[in-house]
C-alpha cells in the first residue's frame, strides 16, 4: 500500500505557505477542463488562505476559461481569473488535483519558477513534480488532502470552505458509492454537514440538473454505446464515443459530456467502460473505468495519461474506432 504525505512533507507544506508574506503573490493552480474536484479543492484552499490574512490570491487552469455551468457558483468563485491574467512571478504556486506537468500547459513555467511551490494530489500516477509534494493515493479526493493542510495551517472550516470541499470530495466519489468512500470520507463530510451547509441543495444543483439539450445529447451518445463481451479477457467492454458535432447539435459546451462515464459503466456485462469525446478533429478525451478486473490507470499511463486503478483518461488520436482499438488491446495486458 502506497502511504500518503509524511509528517515531514506536511511540515514542509506548513512552511512553503507561512514562508509567503500576506501581501505576496500566491498562485493557484489546477488541471485543464476542471471538474468538482480540483475546482473545489482549489477554491476552498483559496478561501482559506484568505481567512490566514493573504491579500493577493489568485486562480487558475490552462486553456479556455470555461467553468461549468454546476460549479459558477462555488463560494471563492471570485478568485478565479483565465490563464493569461494568472501572476506572472507568484512567490507561491498552489496546484491541486494534477498527475503531471502536462496538465498545466502553459502555467508549468509558474510552478518551475516560483521561490516556493506545494503540489496537492490524490492520483497513484502523479509523477512527482513540483516542490513540496501532498500526494495521498489513498484520499478518496485532493480535498481531503486540502482539509488536511487547511488543519494544520490552523484555518478553521467555515461554510464557504465547507461547501467547496464537500463539492470536490461528493463528485470525486461519485455521491458517496465509489470503492474510495470510506469512514474517514463520511467521517469528513459529517464535519463538513456541521458547518451549515445543506448537502441536499447541493446535490441537486452539481449532480440533479441539466438542460434539456444536455438529456437528448445523453441519449443520443448512449443508443450508440457497443458492448464487446469477449472484450477485458472475456469480463466485457462497453465504449460509447461523442463528436464536436453532436455538441453543437444540441448547443451544448463539451462539459456536459463529463457525467457521461457513469451512465455507461453502470452495464452489468461489462467490467471496463470507455467513452470517448472529440475535443478537436483527429484528437480525442478517453475515460476509462473498471469495476475491479482491470488497472485502467495502467492503460492511461501507457498512453500519456493517468489516474486511479478504476477510474482514468488519456488523450487517443485518430478516430473513435482507432482509439478503442488500442484501449482493448492494452485492457488485456492489464488485466489484473
Amino acid at each position: 500500500m502506497t502511504l500518503g504525505p509524511s509528517a515531514q512533507q506536511w511540515a514542509a507544506a506548513v512552511a512553503a505557505v507561512r514562508s509567503a508574506g500576506l501581501d505576496d503573490e500566491i498562485q493557484l493552480i489546477c488541471h485543464v477542463n476542471p471538474d468538482g474536484d480540483a475546482l473545489g479543492s482549489m477554491l476552498g484552499f483559496g478561501l482559506g488562505l484568505r481567512r490566514l490574512g493573504f491579500t493577493r490570491v489568485r486562480a487558475t487552469f490552462p486553456g479556455d476559461f470555461v467553468v461549468p455551468t454546476p460549479y459558477q457558483r462555488l463560494p471563492g468563485a471570485d478568485l478565479l481569473v483565465p490563464e493569461p491574467d494568472a501572476f506572472a512571478d507568484p512567490r507561491l504556486v498552489m496546484v491541486f488535483d494534477v498527475a503531471s506537468e502536462s496538465r498545466l500547459g502553459a502555467l508549468a513555467g509558474r510552478l518551475a519558477a516560483a521561490p516556493a511551490s506545494v503540489v496537492l494530489d490524490h492520483h497513484a500516477s502523479n509523477t512527482g513534480f513540483g516542490g513540496v509534494r501532498l500526494v495521498d493515493p489513498q484520499a478518496a479526493a485532493t480535498s481531503v488532502v486540502a482539509d488536511g493542510l487547511l488543519s494544520r495551517l490552523g484555518v478553521p472550516l467555515d461554510p464557504e470552505i465547507a461547501e467547496c470541499l464537500y463539492v470536490a470530495l461528493a463528485t470525486d466519489t461519485g455521491s458517496f458509492k465509489f470503492d474510495m468512500t470510506t469512514v474517514s470520507v463520511h467521517e469528513l463530510a459529517a464535519r463538513l454537514i456541521a458547518t451549515g451547509i445543506r448537502p441536499g441543495e447541493i446535490s441537486r444543483q452539481i449532480f440533479d440538473s441539466k438542460p434539456f439539450g444536455a438529456m437528448k445529447l445523453t441519449g443520443e451518445v448512449l443508443g450508440r454505446a457497443v458492448l464487446e463481451p469477449a472484450a477485458a479477457g472475456g469480463r466485457g467492454m462497453v465504449w460509447t464515443y461523442a463528436t464536436l458535432a453532436d455538441l453543437e447539435r444540441y448547443g451544448q459546451p463539451p462539459y456536459v459530456l463529463d457525467t457521461l462515464i457513469d451512465p455507461v459503466r453502470s452495464v452489468a456485462e461489462a467490467d471496463v467502460s470507455v467513452v470517448v469525446k472529440q475535443v478537436a478533429a483527429g484528437e480525442w478525451s478517453v475515460s476509462l473505468r473498471s469495476k475491479g478486473a482491470v488497472d485502467v490507470s495502467g492503460v492511461a499511463v501507457s498512453q500519456g495519461g493517468g489516474g486511479h486503478r478504476l477510474a482514468a483518461g488519456f488523450t487517443g488520436y485518430g478516430e473513435p474506432s482507432d482509439v478503442v482499438d488500442t484501449v482493448r488491446r492494452l485492457v488485456d495486458e492489464h488485466l489484473n
